[in-house]
């Protein structure tokens, strides 16, 4: 008597246990392409905010050095002295009252300014902002300092976030 033995379903299970390591194979890749793609992004938004701290740092230092606009005042002005980039008024109104964060006639003068800037790669204006505060000394002492913080949102973003998500990128300058 002759004994048969019985093969089937075994190209069926060889199948499935193919299909399952593939699966995790793409899957694996497509995780990672994901991942890629969010850093990519992330790395492109940071960009952005430091152009943006970059620009504003450098209309500043040109307002400060070339036409003295900070430059320390005998008594606290009402307003803090607008901020003109390129020939466009570029501080953004809505997000301080006066500008002036504090004023001691001895020492020192601090004026903070929101600056909305254009995005030529986007085409819309005012579609990056920074933040810039000023250290000014009286006049003829001291040294003075620079912080500009880029983002890669517009000013009214900033003001009123919402949940909104945004890079912060910072740059600082000191001089006498």
């Amino acid at each position: 008597m002759a004994i048969k033995i019985q093969q089937r379903g075994f190209a069926l299970l060889i199948a499935v246990i193919f299909m399952s390591v593939m699966l995790t194979f793409g899957l694996i890749l497509g995780s990672l392409g994901y991942k890629q793609q969010i850093l990519a992004s992330a790395a492109i938004q940071s960009q952005y905010a430091f152009y943006a701290a970059d620009a504003a740092l450098e209309c500043v230092l040109y307002q400060d050095q070339q036409k003295g606009i900070f430059a320390f005042p005998p008594v606290k002005p009402a307003l803090a002295p607008k901020i003109n980039c390129d020939g466009v008024d570029a501080t953004y109104p809505l997000l301080l009252s006066d500008g002036i964060v504090s004023y001691t006639p001895s020492t020192k003068w601090v004026i903070r300014e929101y600056v909305s800037l254009d995005s030529p790669a986007v085409g819309m204006p005012g579609t990056r902002c920074a933040e810039v505060t000023i250290y000014k000394p009286r006049s003829g002492t001291g040294t003075t300092y620079i912080f500009s913080q880029g983002y890669d949102v517009s000013c009214a973003t900033v003001a009123a976030p919402g949940g909104a998500r945004f890079v912060v990128r910072g740059l600082s300058a000191q001089y006498q």
